[in-house]
């Protein structure tokens, strides 16, 4: 595995206090500093997990495998909330040293299973974190934390809670332990490219599950200088203090445990299932008077829209808080390997030769794939992306403009015409959604095709 070691300091903003140089600049940025397996076992403790699964019905066993080269180490499991509370602990287990595939970004980690975990049938829905210690001499030396989702009962009143679809095939697309993601890695005939094949059996990055309050957001803090160099304090930071560098792109740590937080506080009964639920079970929507979608979430499958699309064709309502609709992925083996080449998808994946080229992973609004992302949303991050970040309107409203507050979700809200919407807060940013318009009569309406 390699490890960022610096002395430079960091800011609660993540601005490092001392200036590094270009070179150091350079690799937090650009370098693959991920997690990877050892060839051989470091000196100092070490611990990571990964479940056999995305997520699970109340009732149903999780299997999780562990990997330590401490001689003990130790398991809890939180349900994650406004009220986060342990479901289960298990201390005192023999820690064991498994060997990794170095492909395990492609192939997955291939470790035998530790310990089963079974799951209350009175547990409920939610994000459950499972914290595993490496122990030694009664200390705990390392923690790794990974994730998995618990979704609804199937007898719950579904019409009185809110069914939020967590953004798992972006976790998957970012997460780099191993090496590789869909972004960068170790992969193709030079060993330096992303990796088209992503399988769920590995552990989650540091940063995706929790992060430290004071971890910098992608969205600029702080306006930059005239005549500064565009800067990403986010990914310094990581470098700086041993994260992933994609922490900040993707994960519940960044966005989805947040809206349970404030949901579940402000009085919400709230639900949540895996975007691998939603592909091959559409029926989980049945009943919910909503559906939410909140963050970055980036990819999806056909079926995934398809299970939207006749959610809302039935009366179903979506609340889509998120951003950055763009990638048709494939998902395979009961949702363990996720497929996506990208923009090598015309040239490389295996379905333009064999088809259906409707399902070659492609951006939705290409002409092999022909299904525009305005279709299901009415928005698509071809439009949109790239906003509030390092160089990318980095001194923009990082708020929306309210043109119209006449409009029913602005009732007694005080807002007027101009107004911003969370510009202090900085809610409008990284990589988001949009669509052609034109300004007539000073209100913005969609731009003829």
């Amino acid at each position: 595995m390699t490890t960022a070691k610096t002395s430079i300091l960091t800011t609660a903003s993540g601005s490092p206090q001392v200036e590094p140089d270009a070179d150091w600049i350079h690799r937090a940025v650009h370098g693959n500093y991920a997690e990877r397996p050892f060839v051989e076992p470091p000196q100092e403790a070490r611990i990571w997990s990964y479940t056999d699964r995305v997520s699970y019905r109340a009732g149903e066993a999780v299997a999780l495998s562990v990997n330590t080269n401490a001689p003990r180490f130790a398991v809890s499991v939180i349900r994650d909330g406004a009220d986060a509370r342990t479901v289960f602990s298990e201390s005192d287990l023999s820690g064991i040293w498994r060997e990794t595939p170095d492909d395990c970004s492609v192939v997955g980690c291939a470790w035998p299973v530790s310990l089963t975990i079974e799951t209350g049938a009175d547990w409920p829905s939610g994000g459950y974190i499972v914290r595993t210690d490496a122990i030694v001499d009664g200390a705990v030396k390392d923690t790794h934390e990974h994730l998995f989702i618990l979704t609804a009962h199937a007898s719950a009143d579904h019409g009185r809670r809110l069914l939020l679809i967590a953004s798992t095939a972006t976790w998957t697309a970012y997460n780099d332990w191993g090496g590789s993601n869909h972004y960068q890695g170790f992969c193709g005939p030079d060993g330096d490219r992303f990796s088209p094949i992503l399988s769920v059996a590995r552990p989650f990055a540091k940063g995706f599950v929790t992060l430290p309050s004071d971890a910098p957001r992608a969205v600029l803090a702080d306006n930059p200088a005239m005549l500064s160099r565009p800067r990403y304090p986010h990914m310094e930071w990581a470098y700086a203090n041993g994260y992933s560098k994609k922490y900040m792109s993707a994960g519940w740590a960044s966005y989805d445990r947040h809206f349970v937080q404030w949901a579940e506080a402000e009085g919400y009964s709230v639900d949540v299932i895996s975007q691998t639920d939603l592909h091959y079970h559409p029926e989980i929507l049945e009943g919910y008077a909503c559906v939410v979608m909140v963050g970055h979430c980036e990819y999806w499958s056909w079926k995934m829209r398809d299970a939207i699309d006749d959610y809302v064709d039935r009366g179903g309502k979506v609340a889509r808080f998120a951003g950055n609709f763009l990638w048709q992925i494939r998902l395979e083996d009961t949702g363990t390997r996720q497929i996506c080449y990208k923009h090598l998808a015309q040239a490389e994946d295996p379905l333009m030769q064999t088809g259906p080229r409707y399902l070659v992973t492609d951006a939705w609004e290409t002409a092999v794939v022909g299904r525009p992302g305005a279709q299901t949303f009415g928005l698509n991050g071809s439009d949109g992306v790239y906003a509030g970040w390092s160089g990318c309107s980095p001194r923009g409203a990082k708020g929306f403009t309210i043109y119209r507050p006449e409009h029913w979700a602005f009732a007694d809200t005080g807002l007027y015409y101009g107004d911003v919407l969370g510009s202090e807060s900085r809610i409008f940013g990284y990589e988001v959604d949009g669509l052609a318009y034109e300004i007539r009569d000073g209100l913005p309406v969609p731009a003829d095709p």
